[in-house]
């Protein structure tokens, strides 16, 4: 249903910057329009993972551009637990009742932990809802990790894929590797996917025992940070590296986006 309401709010999806959970923080200007910043600054209501990281995250915006109201008369919303762990891009939740206010001529911020909500982070119900509700979504501009790995591998950005976890079981998971592989393969589509960083060496060993020696294999590591790495060889290449030992930067403690190309 569609409220013809000329004074409803807007729903802004506000981008955060990569640094979560990496043990630094950078400094926002450096990754954030100050266009998104004042806007962030300006908005009072927030649809969020966490209250306690988004909180952070204000005290960070406010170092920047002066919050509109303080932290402690922010209204800050969490989305529900079972959201975090099994997503929200399948439906199955119903978020109309999280922009309540927005009908009611408020703007509100959906934020994630890190990089822009709903893309590789839960959210998507929140924006499916606003547009059933006829309430008008602004994207606004900053870091999401997946565009700045792939633009930085040299794998085929024309035609790519996000496929999100692998499974964590081994066979399974090397079942996956290798589907993927031969899509990239066949297609020349770029085949994109994340780990929960304390799996990354798991994960890295399943792709260099896996794959092909002919195919190439990107990953990007700290993104934006001044840690950051973006490394791309054919399996073959990396094997011979270090005997095919993780990479310098890439460990169990930062995220990490990987590819698989031809």
């Amino acid at each position: 249903m569609t409220h013809a309401n000329n004074k409803m709010g807007r729903l802004f999806l506000v981008p955060a910057p990569l640094d979560f959970g990496c043990g630094q923080d950078v400094d926002l200007p450096q990754v954030m329009p100050m266009g998104t910043i004042t806007a962030a600054a300006n908005i009072t209501h927030w649809i969020c993972e966490s209250a306690k990281t988004t909180r952070a995250y204000l005290k960070r915006i406010d170092a920047c551009s002066p919050l509109k109201v303080s932290i402690q008369a922010q209204n800050i919303t969490e989305l529900p637990r079972q959201v975090h762990k099994k997503g929200d891009h399948l439906g199955g939740f119903d978020a109309k009742p999280l922009l309540t206010l927005a009908l009611a001529g408020e703007d509100i911020g959906l934020v994630s932990e890190a990089g822009m909500p709903a893309v590789a982070d839960p959210g998507s119900s929140v924006v499916r809802a606003a547009h059933e509700l006829g309430i008008q979504v602004i994207a606004l501009v900053g870091p999401v990790s997946l565009l700045l790995a792939l633009a930085s591998s040299g794998l085929n950005g024309q035609n790519f894929a996000f496929v999100g976890y692998l499974p964590q079981e081994p066979q399974d998971r090397t079942r996956r590797i290798k589907e993927l592989e031969q899509l990239a393969l066949k297609t020349g589509q770029t085949q994109l996917f994340i780990e929960t960083p304390y799996r990354n060496a798991a994960l890295w060993a399943a792709l260099l025992q896996s794959l092909q020696a002919s195919s190439r294999l990107a990953i990007s590591s700290g993104l934006t940070l001044p840690s950051a790495i973006t490394q791309c060889r054919t399996t073959q290449q990396w094997r011979q590296l270090n005997s095919g030992s993780m990479p310098e930067g890439l460990n169990n403690q930062t995220p990490a986006v990987f590819a698989i190309g031809a």
